[in-house]
């Protein structure tokens, strides 16, 4: 059996919600697809995302970031003023999507950690945790996430379900380090991994009027955002 390709779309800067409603969109449509989608992405302004099960109150309090947006994901706050966000969205029936969360996340952080060695920045897993700010993604780390002289500059968040699997990751770069190097070298180590090699991801009108939907009646909707 031929493995799938993998697509890559870069959809360049987009406001918060029309963001996470492009995500959402790929997990929904990932059989569609029947291949995995890689997507890099930037924002229109500042702002930040927290996890889909986090109570709004305690974000707000913790930082001063704003819109803030309730992703598709768990996980905690992730601020995006400088960081190089990226998706990764898996089909079901893809080996990738068997795979269980752990283990997924090691594998998506190793591969983040070639590709920055490819543009030299030298990076390592986390080998164990150290707890800091609870609901915090950049404070403290956890087991598999991506440190740089001994600070967390890459987590994620995952949510699976009979769609797919989506995983939402987010580098904060240290300085000097290019963003498009990274975006090639990801895309060029990803045979390595679960991939036959490596295409673009086209949306079309439908894909792209499903996540305007998304984007204008849940993820800059207040009462979404505030549900809990």
């Amino acid at each position: 059996m031929t493995t799938p390709e993998l697509l890559v779309l870069h959809s360049g800067p987009g406001d918060p919600a029309w963001n996470m409603a492009v995500d959402e969109s790929l997990l929904t449509t990932a059989s569609a697809h029947n291949a995995p989608v890689l997507r890099f992405y930037a924002w229109t302004g500042p702002a930040a995302t927290f996890g889909y099960f986090q109570r709004y109150a305690d974000v707000e309090a913790r930082t001063h970031l704003r819109p803030l947006i309730r992703r598709p994901t768990g996980g905690g706050i992730v601020p995006h003023d400088r960081d190089w966000t990226y998706s990764l969205t898996i089909p079901p029936g893809h080996a990738w999507h068997r795979v269980k969360a752990i283990e997924s996340y090691r594998t998506l952080h190793e591969w983040v950690i070639r590709a920055l060695r490819e543009i030299g920045v030298s990076a390592e897993l986390a080998p164990c945790c150290r707890k800091e700010a609870p609901g915090a993604c950049f404070e403290g780390y956890e087991q598999y996430d991506v440190l740089w002289g001994g600070r967390k500059i890459a987590g994620a968040a995952q949510r699976r379900n009979a769609s797919g699997l989506l995983i939402q990751g987010s580098v904060q770069p240290p300085l000097k380090a290019e963003r498009t190097a990274w975006e090639s070298a990801m895309a060029a180590v990803a045979p390595t991994l679960y991939f036959g090699g490596s295409g673009s991801f086209s949306a079309g009108l439908a894909f792209l009027g499903t996540a305007q939907e998304l984007a204008q009646t849940k993820y800059a909707n207040n009462a979404y955002n505030r549900q809990r």
